[in-house]
């Protein structure tokens, strides 16, 4: 049997509304999003790809024309067997891009939410599939068992047994007989083996928001005597969702040289309250910056020191434990939470 080297993708989302972005940041955001099917159709020819399976949600919902014609054409320039199995956002329905619009010959679409296969003999392979008739799908891998080389395409959810969307169990997989079970559905990439077949997800090839962090990509998996799976980034825009203490600054953790990736840093520890305007101003070569101030103010500890008062016995008696030079933290946490009780402030433990 020949080695066949598949690449497996899904979850585009096109035409995503980005609410709650400025208009700047959606339109960038949506252009980079229609740059995807172009990028994955390069990294087909490529690396020489001898199938591509698609799993599902390449539109968000409600298509525009120019999506459409992205998609296409890249299918189109990919010139390989094509599959694609959609998902609960672009599921079949007389509206759907696959019922309403002309799909180039090699692309084939699992329309029914019932388990077909198509077989391409010039690779001796069977691929198994179906897809989303509606928002929801009932498990469809209960009793899937193939005999011989064969892959399988599904929208589907292996990471809650409850799931709405089709859920796919390790012992579904293993039963499978499956040489590897492509899925979309989940953006955050991962795998198992169960049994001898490989499941794998490859998460969505670009972030929307700060639940969908870090570098985005694709699959290519080789499938000969064993399967392996490669992760290969889309060098898409990205979202960092970091929390650093004032006092580090900003340079500590954004890059030395600029770019249009989305950064929310929050600023904690104690300082003085922090200019986040200034800060704005001072990167602004990072155009999606955003900042959030959760620093404290800082407090003076032992201020109630020799006063006539409970308050001032208490802090003397814990200055007074304070044995020289040796700082003892516990006795200045205590202290630290203390004072911050009488003040009215919040108090975050350790």
């Amino acid at each position: 049997m020949c080695m066949i080297k598949i690449l497996h993708s899904g979850d585009w989302h096109l035409d995503s509304p980005f609410q709650g972005r400025t208009e700047a940041q959606a339109g960038y955001l949506r252009r980079e999003l229609l740059n995807i099917p172009d990028k994955i159709a390069a990294l087909c020819e490529e690396e020489n790809c001898d199938l591509v399976l698609l799993g599902g949600d390449l539109f968000d919902g409600a298509y525009t024309q120019e999506s459409y014609r992205r998609v296409y054409d890249a299918l189109l320039r990919m010139g390989k067997p094509v599959f694609i199995s959609p998902g609960n956002h672009d599921y079949i329905s007389p509206d759907s891009p696959y019922e309403k619009e002309i799909w180039p010959d090699n692309v084939h679409i699992f329309k029914w939410q019932t388990i077909e296969w198509v077989d391409i003999p010039a690779l001796d392979l069977r691929v198994y599939g179906a897809g989303f008739q509606s928002m929801d799908c009932p498990p469809l891998l209960d009793d899937l068992k193939v005999e011989g080389r064969a892959v399988g395409l599904f929208h589907a959810d292996p990471t809650q047994i409850n799931s709405p969307y089709n859920p796919v169990t390790k012992a579904q997989v293993a039963e499978s007989g499956l040489a590897y079970l492509a899925l979309g559905h989940v953006h955050k990439g991962d795998s198992f083996l169960a049994g001898q077949t490989l499941c794998a997800w490859p998460g969505c090839p670009m972030g929307r928001g700060w639940d969908e962090e870090g570098e985005k990509g694709v699959l290519i998996v080789t499938v000969d005597d064993g399967v392996q799976t490669q992760f290969v980034p889309l060098d898409t825009p990205e979202f960092h969702d970091l929390e650093i203490n004032a006092r580090e600054g900003l340079a500590s953790v954004l890059p030395a040289i600029p770019n249009d990736d989305f950064y929310r840093i929050t600023l904690t520890g104690e300082t003085e309250t922090p200019d986040l305007e200034a800060l704005q101003k001072e990167f602004s070569r990072f155009p999606n910056l955003i900042l959030r101030d959760h620093t404290r103010r800082p407090v003076d500890i032992w201020k109630s020191l020799g006063e006539d008062s409970f308050e001032g016995m208490y802090f003397d008696l814990l200055k007074a434990a304070l044995k020289g030079d040796e700082q003892d933290e516990t006795i200045l946490l205590a202290a630290k939470i203390s004072r911050r009780l009488l003040d009215g402030q919040e108090v975050e433990l350790p």
